[in-house]
């Protein structure tokens, strides 16, 4: 078998291949970036994200923030003033600069393409292999696709391949360690993991790939027997202090960053506590002034106390035939909102109006631990009512209701106070009091069950009457609390530090994860579509649609080599257990092949096979950090198996047929690129399933619905 193709590693050749692919692979990533002129799928998030950065205006979103605060940052730099609202997909940016953060985006999206040539050729030492895993990024129109746009897809694929990059890297130096150029690749892969980690949860994947790979490298560095124990030590604090605190220490400080730059209240404030609310700049519980001590007749709102928990809530809209009884819907509500209002009563008497006569005569009155009140909804009118019907959702609880007419209802709208443990006498106060509303005679507690409901619901948080009265979400704090009669005091001393306000976004975050299904019209998926490339997602409607969709000779090639890997590794672990031997010269290479291969195909089923597990929405384009993986596989096979072919082909023809296949695999790649490109480039109105469709002929299977 000929060990190498009959190209030459040389500098001038390894560079012109490499040149002509970053060229050119600049120009189809920036080709038409600036098209279409509008908002385009999730840009309509992340771009607002980027505004908020400007704006320095407080949001919520499941992700870490790095991503978003590049895109601000762009923004910023390149002249977008933070004002373009991003409202919805199809919205015309007229004359907002987007383009900036579209190219910043572009070009770290374009950093794949060479990325892959050099982790091959860390790996391979080939300039053919590398050369493939160039070319099969480059023409991927789907990877094309989703690095043209302001999303945080491109940031972290650009995290992530350059970990994988700087990993191999770095391990070619294991023979000078502890060297300046040892120590520069250790820390550059440090910081790309905390890069990754940062811009999603999902670059915990390439941190565990990282980790697999140092776990081998301290095993191999135990096993030589040449050295003391002390450099196995010496190794192990180098990787834990460049691969473990500086990506934490990354993390934490970006963290830091993210809530001192967005200091000011936004609508995201809702989904925290109301300690962390109070920390935000025009939130009304900021430096707040409100009576310290809650009484009879005030008017509050009561926020769930578990993490992300909402405000209790009611609306004029009534539970639908054959759900429970039809009466006032109360839910819970993460925003802030006019109907989250409630006036506290006592359960036998009317409380006066705020600023009537019987108000400025009246006494003022503590609510107190073990107190009996009723909660009246301040727009309706009705109050909160419990009776022995089940919840619409939890049909083990009872369901909630508001009830009565101008305040006026029955015994079940009764309620006893709980402070989470306090005595008799102990007045419930504002922010601090964690309390619990337990049903007079139905021997419930108010609880926000934490599922949500459908979409006579509005997709609001249930809340029912849970008989386990130790039900953890049962807990409630008072959040506003106004009653006029009463000094006002400062809640500054309640604002949160650093770390709490650290951990509980987590919290929330988690569950804000956690809490993501599919919802009907969404473009979701399951993971057995997406290698098979079985369905796309539209990123642009109108005249100029965009359809993100893999290459399909690039994807459906890449199953069969991730099959042909699998055989190709077992048939020489076979032949390796029966003791075949071949000459050094080709045990060499094949070693490094297969060594490549087990880590390229360990970093594909690490970002592939997570997914199969979550029960959370997913999304077509969750498979791209994968396919990056299995095309740099697939160069890797390729190249082996093309040289095994050369092995029985006479001298003379070799270069004839290395050319000729080369040509063949690169012309039909161009191609296939050139076929797809309208899906990346623009196509026109009409669907491709009609005849007359200019992308008709595209249409290979039904699924995909461009």
């Amino acid at each position: 078998m000929k060990s190498s193709s009959p190209v030459k590693n040389t500098g001038a050749e390894w560079w012109i291949v490499f040149g002509a692919i970053v060229l050119f692979n600049l120009w189809t990533r920036l080709h038409k970036v600036d098209q279409p002129e509008w908002v385009c799928w999730d840009e309509t998030h992340f771009g607002k994200m980027g505004s908020w950065y400007i704006n320095r205006t407080f949001f919520f979103d499941v992700h870490p923030p790095l991503g978003k605060m590049f895109i601000g940052a762009v923004g910023y730099v390149t002249g977008y003033n933070g004002t373009f609202p991003f409202e919805k997909p199809g919205d015309l940016y007229h004359d907002h600069n987007y383009l900036g953060m579209r190219v910043a985006c572009t070009l770290l999206g374009a950093c794949l393409t060479p990325f892959s040539f050099l982790t091959v050729w860390e790996l391979t030492q080939s300039i053919t292999a590398s050369a493939f895993a160039g070319v099969l990024a480059l023409f991927d129109v789907g990877m094309l696709i989703l690095n043209q746009y302001i999303l945080l897809d491109p940031i972290l694929l650009f995290f992530i391949s350059g970990s994988t990059y700087s990993m191999v890297k770095f391990r070619s130096y294991h023979e000078r360690p502890f060297s300046v150029v040892w120590w520069t690749w250790l820390i550059i892969t440090g910081f790309m993991l905390g890069g990754a980690i940062s811009v999603k949860f999902v670059g915990l994947f390439v941190i565990l790939l990282v980790g697999l790979n140092t776990i081998e490298q301290l095993w191999e560095i135990l096993g030589d027997m040449s050295q003391p124990i002390s450099n196995v030590i010496k190794h192990f604090l180098a990787r834990a202090a460049c691969l473990i605190a500086l990506p934490i220490a990354m993390y934490i400080c970006l963290f830091f960053i993210h809530l001192q730059v967005l200091y000011k209240s936004g609508n995201g404030d809702g989904h925290f506590s109301s300690s962390f609310q109070s920390a935000l700049v025009g939130n009304v519980l900021h430096n707040a002034s409100m009576p310290r001590h809650l009484v009879f007749g005030a008017i509050v709102t009561l926020k769930n106390h578990r993490t992300g928990g909402g405000y209790l809530h009611s609306h004029f809209h009534l539970y639908p035939e054959g759900v429970g009884a039809r009466q006032q819907q109360v839910t819970t509500y993460a925003h802030k909102d006019e109907n989250n209002k409630f006036i506290v009563k006592k359960w036998n008497d009317e409380a006066p109006k705020i600023y009537s006569d019987e108000y400025e005569k009246a006494e003022v009155d503590f609510v107190k631990h073990g107190d009996l009140i009723r909660l009246e909804h301040v727009i309706t009118k009705r109050n909160i009512h419990s009776h022995a019907e089940p919840a619409p959702i939890s049909k083990k609880q009872f369901q909630v209701t508001g009830y009565g007419d101008d305040g006026i209802g029955d015994a079940n709208d009764v309620w006893k106070v709980e402070i989470v443990g306090g005595s008799e006498g102990d007045v419930v106060e504002t922010v601090t009091s964690k309390i619990k509303l337990h049903h007079y005679f139905m021997k419930c507690v108010l609880t926000c069950s934490n599922k949500q409901l459908p979409k006579w619901g509005y997709e609001q948080q249930e809340i029912s009457c849970n008989p386990t009265v130790r039900d953890p979400n049962a807990l409630w704090n008072v959040e506003d609390n106004f009653y006029p009669k009463l000094p006002n005091v400062s809640f500054q001393n309640f604002a949160p530090g650093f770390v709490s306000r650290f951990l509980e976004s987590h919290a929330v975050m988690f569950q804000g994860n956690a809490g993501l299904k599919p919802k009907e019209g969404d473009y979701t998926s399951r993971p057995w579509e997406w290698p098979i490339n079985f369905r796309g997602q539209f990123f642009s409607g109108n005249d100029h649609r965009i359809y993100l969709l893999g290459n399909p000779v690039i994807w459906w090639g890449n199953i069969i080599f991730l099959g042909l890997f699998t055989a190709t590794y077992i048939w020489n672990s076979i032949l390796a257990q029966r003791g075949h031997e071949d000459s050094l010269e080709i045990q060499t290479q094949k070693s490094r092949t297969l060594y490549a291969g087990v880590w390229l195909f360990i970093g594909w089923a690490l970002h592939y096979v997570p997914f199969w597990a979550m029960g959370r929405v997913l999304y077509f384009h969750h498979y791209f950090p994968a396919c990056l993986f299995s095309s740099m596989l697939t160069a890797v096979i390729l190249e082996y198996i093309l040289n095994t072919i050369l092995h029985f082909i006479p001298e003379k023809l070799v270069k004839v047929v290395y050319h000729t296949f080369i040509g063949i695999f690169v012309g039909t790649l161009w191609y296939s690129f050139h076929l797809f490109s309208p899906l990346a480039y623009g196509m026109e109105a009409t669907p491709g399933h009609m005849t007359n469709s200019s992308v008709h002929h595209l249409k290979w299977i039904a699924s995909w619905e461009f």
